[in-house]
Formats: structure tokens, C-alpha cells, sequence
């Protein structure tokens, strides 16, 4: 069992297996260019999967694959079957935008994939295209269709931006409720990498527009979820992130790998140690000892909104943010 210096248990590895994507959406990378790591610079799948199989011996029940987007990287399905033929209890899943899930959802769900989070911020082909600077909105929603359709469970991530998106919250809740989809609305997180001039939504301004069209109660936090819950009067749920607050970090279990072997105890922490040379010499027991000494060093909670006020310097698209 892996537990940290404030007495948390971590069990939830999350991976990002590329920092390429095919978005370049306003709150993530909207200037970077079409140039990444090399190739040889990330570790290969079964290099990953030597990491995550000292990760589950030591405690970890829950893997999530995440980018930049994942589905960029030829043979995901391959790395996810192994994780599932190595225990199949994980509890496996994947964030994605979803541009390229319709054609590749029946794989992943065969691989042994149970979950997803889809990022939709809008239902409006003009306004994703202003967001992703793509046109993107029809392959989503195809793809999230599918999704469903195989059977992968389906959670639904919105990031409300003033002026942009903000008139859209309720409408984006009926469109998951109608599909039996769970949406969490997310608080813009400042990093510095975004558009400028942005303005996200705080979660009182959220809960004050739904406020006037429904009638909810507050569950609180569920266990080591960072969103905190409401469920509507007919039972459905939804549920707010606010990373500016650090109430969910008391319960926080998570650490993060990213596609070179950096592993990075917060999202917003720059710190980082890597296990790429241990992985790529075959000499997991330093790998193991690199593993408990992030989770040993794992801060109490982030500094967004802390008293210096700080904006994260990494990239998070190369973290699964």
C-alpha cells in the first residue's frame, strides 16, 4: 500500500501516454505549434507497462490514460489489454476529446477499458470551433454515441468561460441527463500556456444559473473525487470542480506519469522524478524506491489561489490536466 506523508492512501495512477493533441483549445495550448517530443524520447508501451505493473503491486486499483490525447498514439488498445490481462480488477479508463472515439470505442472496450471523460464545452458547432480552433463538434458527439453504444460508461467535462460558452450550462446538463451521462463543470484553471483574457467561471456563479432552473441538494465530496456533488430532485447528479479551493485535496490519492517517465505527485506541482533510465534498464527496484519517494513527497495541497497567488508552469497537456 502506497500512503503519503498526510496519511492518504494512493491508489490512482493516472498516464499520459502523448502530449500531442489535435485540439488546440483556449484554455490548454492555443498557440503551440505542430512540434513535439521526439519519439525516441517517450517510453515505448511495454516500458510503460513494466512501471504500472510495480504501480499495482504496490497498491494502485485505478489507471486512467489521458494526453495531450491519447488516441493520437498508435496501439492504445494494445496497452490498455495489457494492463486488463495483468489484473483484470482495475478499474481502467480514459480521458479524451473524443474526436477519434467513434472509430476506435469497440477496440478500447474489448482491450478492457470501462470508462471514459469526454470534454464538450459546448453544443455548438460555431463556438467548439472558436474553443478547439477546429471544427470538431459532429466526430465528438459521434464518437461519444458510440461510446455509449459498446457499453463504456460516459462522463461528460465542461470548463464555463464568460462570454464564450457560459449560456450553454444548462443545456449541456440536459444533454448528459438525457443520455445518462454525469457532468462535472469545471473551473478554469490558469496556467500559463492558455489564451489570454480568459474568464472562467467561479462555482457559485455556476451553481447561482442552475439555481434558477432546478431545485438541488449539496452531497458534499465523494470520497476522493475532486468534485463536489449536487443531486437534482429527481435523483440526477452533477458535480463541480473547483481547484482554487483545496478542500478535495484532503482526500486526494492520485499521482501522474507522463509519456517521457516523469512522475509528478500534483497537477500542479512542478516537481517531478523520472523512472524513464530505471524502466529502460530493466531495474524496476529503483523504479519502486523512485515510486514511493514521490508519494512520500506528495504536497498537502496545490497552490492555486495560495498566498502568492501562482499560476502552474506546466503543461497541461503533458500531465492529462
Amino acid at each position: 500500500m502506497l500512503i503519503d506523508s498526510y496519511d492518504r492512501v494512493v491508489d490512482y495512477l493516472r498516464i499520459s501516454v502523448t502530449e500531442r493533441c489535435n485540439f488546440r483549445c483556449q484554455y490548454c495550448m492555443p498557440e503551440k505549434p505542430f512540434s513535439w517530443v521526439p519519439k525516441e524520447n517517450l517510453l515505448s508501451f511495454e516500458e510503460l507497462f513494466e512501471f504500472v505493473k510495480v504501480a499495482i503491486d504496490e497498491g494502485i486499483n485505478k489507471v486512467r490514460i489521458t494526453g495531450g490525447e491519447p488516441l493520437l498514439r498508435e496501439d492504445l488498445d494494445k496497452f490498455i489489454k495489457m494492463i486488463y490481462d495483468y489484473n483484470p480488477d482495475i478499474d481502467l479508463a480514459m480521458t479524451t476529446n473524443a474526436y477519434l472515439l467513434k472509430g476506435t470505442a469497440q477496440k478500447l472496450k474489448d482491450a478492457g477499458l470501462k470508462r471514459i471523460n469526454v470534454s464538450i464545452d459546448t453544443l455548438k458547432p460555431e463556438v467548439a470551433l472558436r474553443i478547439a480552433q477546429k471544427d470538431v463538434l459532429k466526430n465528438v458527439l459521434e464518437g461519444v454515441d458510440e461510446a455509449r453504444r459498446v457499453g463504456l460508461k460516459v462522463k461528460v467535462n465542461m470548463v464555463p468561460m464568460k462570454g464564450i460558452n457560459a449560456d450553454e450550462i444548462i443545456e449541456l446538463l440536459e444533454y448528459c441527463k438525457a443520455r445518462g451521462m454525469s457532468i462535472r463543470f469545471i473551473e478554469y484553471m490558469e496556467n500559463a500556456y492558455a489564451a489570454a483574457n480568459l474568464q472562467g467561471m467561479k462555482a457559485k456563479e455556476v451553481l447561482e444559473i442552475l439555481s434558477q432552473h432546478y431545485n438541488f441538494s449539496d452531497d458534499g465530496f465523494d470520497k476522493s473525487s475532486p468534485s463536489r456533488y449536487y443531486t437534482l430532485e429527481d435523483g440526477y447528479r452533477f458535480g463541480i470542480i473547483e481547484p482554487y479551493g483545496d478542500d478535495f485535496c484532503k482526500e486526494c490519492n492520485r499521482i501522474r506519469l507522463t509519456a517521457e517517465g516523469y512522475l509528478i505527485p500534483c497537477l500542479f506541482f512542478d516537481e517531478a522524478m523520472s523512472i524513464a533510465e530505471s524502466v529502460r534498464k530493466g531495474d524496476i527496484k529503483t523504479a519502486a524506491l523512485v515510486l514511493k519517494e514521490v508519494v512520500k513527497n506528495k504536497p498537502e495541497k496545490n497552490r492555486w489561489g495560495g498566498e502568492d497567488d501562482e499560476t502552474s508552469t506546466r503543461a497541461f497537456y503533458e500531465t492529462g490536466g
